[in-house]
């Protein structure tokens, strides 16, 4: 699921397309970061579709073989338990899956090769010819194959990658957050009643979260001329086009977070910061960000503006 971090490079990202367009209405970008985040949400219903189309492709393949010229009795007779995998079975009553795809309008359509490529990957594996032959199967020995089909046959799947990295500019960035809710919802689903396995959310408090980043957002915008003086009489040695834009907005959050968020204690803060810019920004931004960052942090304390409440302890 998205942590806070994730929702931070999200706000970052908002931040960012914000600083460079003409258009600055701050509604306008937090609907598209709100979007962003739902995107998320849309990515792991599409992928929960695409796990359960390769599986109904055995469907289509058993009438392939049973349409054959000279069809073997194996042809004839296909094991077909897959079918009625419980992990399977369960999410096609799943209410919140079912209004998900509705509203996602997913339908794998426009890719007609796609579970077809992925289900004879998955015939032709010693994995799943063993779970054909299995005949004491359980939840947990049903969710192992689909655990399968998801790791080691649609993430590798070349053709799977592709039609992500189309259709949701962010899969290069989220792919580990799907993987999550994923596992996440292999986890839930543990229940032989089908009624009550539910899936995965995309944050662990949703309002909470939701406040956060709209905040955050928000908050940075209102006092960028004020940040970003304080980032300007720490860097005056530096000239200014040769401070990164990433590094500036890492920064400017950063003090955003210092100065209004009471609950969010500063080492967290800044710990956050700098694996930001460790994966978003320059080789050389995680230690120059560290230290700019640690000079505006001492002079915010001299000036008592750092007033932390609760677990957010300024040291």
């Amino acid at each position: 699921m998205l942590n806070r971090r994730h929702l931070r490079v999200k706000v970052l990202q908002a931040l960012y397309a914000y600083q460079q367009t003409e258009q600055k209405d701050v509604k306008q970008h937090e609907k598209a970061l709100l979007q962003n985040i739902d995107q998320v949400h849309e990515m792991y219903i599409w992928m929960l579709s695409l796990i359960d189309e390769t599986i109904q492709f055995a469907a289509n393949d058993a009438a392939e073989r049973a349409n054959k010229h000279l069809p073997t009795a194996e042809d004839l007779n296909p094991n077909l338990k897959i079918l009625e995998n419980r992990f399977i079975t369960s999410l096609h009553v799943n209410k919140d899956y079912i209004s998900a795809l509705k509203k996602y309008k997913v339908s794998w359509d426009f890719e007609p090769e796609l579970s077809k490529s992925l289900f004879t990957v998955l015939k032709n594996s010693d994995e799943y010819k063993a779970y054909l032959q299995k005949t004491d199967d359980t939840l947990t020995t049903d969710k192992d194959i689909i655990k399968f089909i998801f790791k080691k046959v649609i993430l590798k799947a070349t053709l799977a990658e592709q039609v992500f990295e189309d259709k949701f500019i962010s899969w290069p960035i989220d792919k580990e957050v799907l993987q999550a809710l994923i596992a996440k919802t292999f986890k839930n689903f543990s229940f032989d009643n089908p009624h009550e396995n539910k899936l995965a959310e995309v944050t662990g408090n949703w309002p909470e979260d939701r406040d956060f980043i709209i905040n955050l957002f928000e908050q940075a915008i209102r006092h960028d001329a004020e940040y970003q003086e304080l980032i300007g009489n720490k860097t005056q040695n530096w000239e200014p086009e040769r401070i990164a834009m990433m590094d500036t907005l890492i920064m400017k959050m950063a003090i955003t977070e210092f100065v209004n968020f009471a609950s969010v204690p500063v080492k967290v803060t800044i710990n956050e910061y700098l694996e930001i810019a460790k994966e978003f920004s320059t080789p050389k931004s995680n230690s120059f960000v560290n230290g700019i960052l640690d000079k505006i942090l001492f002079e915010l304390k001299e000036q008592n503006k750092i007033r932390k409440t609760g677990r957010g302890l300024i040291e």
